[in-house]
């Protein structure tokens, strides 16, 4: 891998790849993830196709409306893509449109996040598809408790 000399500190954080046209909605993911998370900020579903072709991060947010490429054509080309097909995605979408979301259920996301969102809301989303053992954890403590 090219980037271990880059950044030591960086090696054990994930990586996130925000894809969303709009400069706020980035801003607010980098802002809300930057202290848990390695986020890479795209404007475009072209671009975020080129990045993947280089580059695997652990998981991708990704807007549903986005112009000349929206988040379900994105989707569909990423899941087709060798080696690729299996990284997490969460939808991000400024409205509730259940065929989106089902086209997008189909393509296998996730989750979905509606706009706008909280840091909290995000964060715990995102930790719960990346961090699974955890949440398993806290299950288990609570059917226990639950017992006695």
């Amino acid at each position: 891998m090219s980037q271990t000399e880059e950044g030591v500190l960086d090696v054990s954080m994930k990586r996130i790849l925000a894809v969303d046209d709009t400069a706020i909605i980035l801003t607010r993911i980098m802002d809300a993830l930057r202290n848990d998370y390695e986020v890479i900020t795209i404007n475009s579903g072209i671009r975020a196709l080129k990045y993947l072709q280089q580059e695997k991060p652990d998981l991708i947010l990704m807007d549903i409306q986005m112009p000349t490429k929206d988040g379900i054509e994105t989707l569909s080309e990423i899941r087709a893509m060798k080696g690729r097909e299996d990284i997490p995605v969460i939808m991000l979408t400024g409205m509730e449109d259940k065929s989106s979301v089902l086209k997008s259920a189909k393509l296998g996301i996730r989750d979905y996040i509606l706009k706008p969102f909280t840091s909290e809301d995000l964060l715990a989303r995102i930790r719960r598809v990346l961090e699974p053992e955890e949440e398993n954890e806290a299950e288990k403590l609570w059917k226990e408790d639950g017992r006695r």
